[in-house]
């Protein structure tokens, strides 16, 4: 069984992939229980060693990993190359975190005994990433999960299976058979996967599709990241880049990033400004040449059925440019709603594109009740000139991640993870290793006796 692949810059036809069903789950989750011992049993250093390996046959073929991630999603090259070489810094961040990680107490703690704790790898993990970042949501997940010790079954997004299966060559090539699997589908492979014998599941998507991995989890681990609705809180006195920042980071990816920002917050006094300085820094982004198309049919319909429910008095669009043979692309240009109800379709839904909605709040507190009235809580940042307040506005917000004057600024020593609706567990830093690893207390005896009959 296979599905069709479409290219997202021009909606043609570019080839097919094969579906997994319960034959290639079984034996794919088969082999990475068989490929456990060995891999699990390596000591860190070897482990490193071999993810150093990795990352270096990524760099070697960095232009097969380009121009697959490109066929997938559409992007710019340059946003694809950028993500490339995130991915080899991901794995070898993790090649060294595995080797300098802290523990929990150990010591003389009882009277007589010696404690310490050991952390173990889970077991087989079941990667399950979304089309938006193919490459770098799986390096988020597969990196520390395989520098802990696990081994990892990923199942790419039906849409864009190209890059990961690429990852999981190399892999097989420096890490050893079965370490990493690639296994290509559609939803149901995602929950034949969930359903079959792997100790974790690691999921990237829907807030509706995470409950679902949650209940066909049952008591296993279970790491959610699901989506996220970012407020900018935009004070008056702005930096004067502000406008053009935002724009940039909601037109990366054409705003198919969860943790984009996608709803501006004002004040009343600033409301007309923020309207005009966003709708000249977003139309200056134009489709096709700044940034690339949505991913699928699926998500283009979904963007135009919120714009067309959205009761905004004022949408001001940018322009499209794809080049000659792309006009039949997903393209959608960047744009701002702004004169909308705060309930509106455009204000409570994940719209997942290159769009801003504009709203007025009368005080920082009410902007704050705006900012953190959304069930998602993932990624939100201020822009104020005054670092005082920004920092306490930053404090109050209602997200894993906060930025100040700045938005989409990561790195992989610096946590990510969302709260409420946008999931729970984090990703990257030193601290996405303990997703996938258990404590084990150890405790010895110092003195021994004989037991008398």
């Amino acid at each position: 069984m296979n599905t069709v692949l479409v290219d997202p810059r021009t909606g043609r036809e570019r080839g097919t992939a094969p579906i997994a069903r319960e034959d290639e789950v079984r034996s794919a989750v088969a082999g990475a229980r068989a490929a456990l011992p060995g891999w699990g049993g390596l000591t860190p250093k070897d482990r490193s060693r071999r993810l150093e390996r990795l990352a270096a046959l990524v760099e070697e073929h960095s232009a097969g990993y380009v121009a697959r991630e490109r066929a997938g999603t559409g992007k710019p090259d340059a946003e694809t190359a950028g993500e490339v070489e995130q991915l080899a810094d991901l794995l070898r961040f993790y090649a060294s975190a595995v080797r300098a990680q802290s523990a929990p107490a150990a010591g003389r703690l009882v009277d007589g005994h010696e404690s310490w704790v050991r952390w173990e790898p889970v077991g087989v993990v079941g990667v399950i990433v979304p089309w938006n970042y193919p490459l770098l949501m799986s390096a988020w997940r597969c990196a520390p999960a395989l520098a802990a010790g696990n081994t990892v079954v990923a199942k790419p997004a039906e849409t864009t299976p190209d890059s990961l299966g690429l990852l999981a060559e190399h892999a097989a090539e420096a890490l050893g058979p079965d370490v990493l699997q690639c296994l290509p589908g559609d939803r149901r492979t995602g929950r034949l996967l969930v359903e079959d014998h792997v100790d974790m599941v690691a999921f990237t998507g829907s807030g509706r599709a995470g409950a679902d991995v949650a209940a066909r989890a049952g008591g296993r681990r279970v790491s959610l990241e699901l989506g996220g609705n970012a407020p900018a809180l935009v004070l008056p006195d702005a930096p004067e880049d502000t406008w053009r920042e935002l724009a940039r980071a909601c037109t990366y990816n054409a705003g198919q990033s969860c943790a984009a920002p996608a709803r501006v917050i004002t004040l009343r006094e600033n409301y007309e400004t923020a309207v005009q300085r966003l709708s000249e820094a977003l139309s200056a982004r134009v489709a096709g040449r700044d940034f690339g198309p949505l991913n699928n049919p699926d998500q283009a319909a979904r963007y135009d059925r919120i714009l067309a429910a959205s009761a905004a008095k004022r949408s001001i669009a940018g322009d499209i440019a794809p080049d000659s043979g792309e006009e039949s692309g997903f393209w959608r240009p960047a744009r701002v709603l702004a004169d909308l109800p705060d309930d509106d379709p455009a204000v409570v839904e994940e719209v997942f594109g290159p769009l801003l909605t504009v709203q007025a709040a009368d005080d920082l507190d009410a902007a704050l009740a705006l900012a953190n009235g959304v069930p998602q809580a993932l990624a939100a940042s201020v822009w104020t000139a005054d670092l005082s307040t920004g920092l306490s506005l930053a404090a109050r917000l209602d997200a894993g991640e906060t930025w100040l004057n700045c938005h989409l600024v990561q790195t992989a020593e610096l946590p990510h993870g969302g709260r409420g609706a946008s999931g729970h567990g984090t990703d990257l830093s030193a601290l996405a290793l303990h997703e996938f690893q258990r404590p084990k207390t150890v405790t010895a005896r110092l003195t021994t006796g004989r037991w008398e009959s």
